[in-house]
C-alpha cells in the first residue's frame, strides 16, 4: 500500500479517507473512560490514534504503539516518540513480547488478509490476553473489491469473543461497512 499510494497517504494504511479513520476511532474510543489508563494500539501505523485519544482523554497515562511495518513505525516514533507517555514496539503484535495494558485497541489492523489459518481468532485471543480491562477492535463486514482486506461476519466474531468473556458488546450502528467489538474482563 505504501509503494502504491505513498507513505503520507491515508491509503497507505488501508483507509479510504481520513474521515473513515476518524469514524472508527470514535467508535473505539467509546470502550470506556480512558483517563488514568494505559493503552496499547495494536497495528498503530503512524500512531494517529494517539492524538485522537489524548485530546479526548487527556489524563490517559501511557500509549504503547505496536507496528511491524518499518516505514510506519519510524514515522510514529518521529512524531510522538519523544513524548514521555509513549512507547513504540517495532514488531508484529502476534509474535512480540507485549506489555499488559488496561485497554488494547486495534483499528483496522485486523482487516488485512493472512495466510495463517485462523489468524483473526489467534489475533483476538493474543490481544485479549494483554488487556487488564478490555479489548476493542473494528473489522469490515463487507468485502472490499481490492482483495487486500478481508471482511468478517459480525455474528461469527461475536460468538468467538463470547468464548473469551461473557461481557462482549457489538457496535454496528456507525458505518455500514464496519463493526466494532468490545470484550471486557
Amino acid at each position: 500500500m505504501i509503494a502504491v499510494h505513498g507513505a503520507e497517504s491515508s491509503f497507505a494504511l488501508g483507509w479510504r479517507n481520513k474521515h473513515d479513520q476518524q469514524v472508527r476511532f470514535e467508535a473505539l474510543a467509546d470502550i470506556a473512560d480512558l483517563n488514568g489508563r494505559t493503552i496499547m494500539d495494536a497495528g498503530c501505523g503512524y500512531a494517529d490514534l494517539y492524538p485522537f485519544l489524548k485530546e479526548r482523554y487527556p489524563l490517559m497515562t501511557h500509549y504503547h504503539g505496536v507496528e511491524q511495518i518499518t516505514e510506519l513505525v519510524d514515522k510514529a516514533i518521529l512524531q510522538y516518540g519523544h513524548l514521555p507517555d509513549t512507547t513504540f514496539i517495532a514488531h508484529n503484535f502476534l509474535h512480540a513480547d507485549l506489555p499488559l495494558c488496561d485497554y488494547v485497541l486495534a483499528s483496522g489492523s485486523l482487516n488485512y488478509g493472512s495466510s495463517i489459518n485462523g489468524f483473526i481468532y489467534s489475533a483476538i485471543k493474543k490481544l485479549y490476553s494483554h488487556c487488564g480491562m478490555g479489548l476493542g477492535f473494528n473489522l469490515l463486514r463487507h468485502m472490499p473489491v481490492d482483495g487486500t482486506l478481508v471482511a468478517y461476519d459480525p455474528d461469527d466474531i461475536l460468538s468467538f469473543c463470547k468464548m473469551l468473556s461473557p461481557n462482549v458488546v457489538l457496535k454496528i450502528d456507525y458505518d455500514e461497512a464496519d463493526f466494532t467489538i468490545f470484550i471486557y474482563r
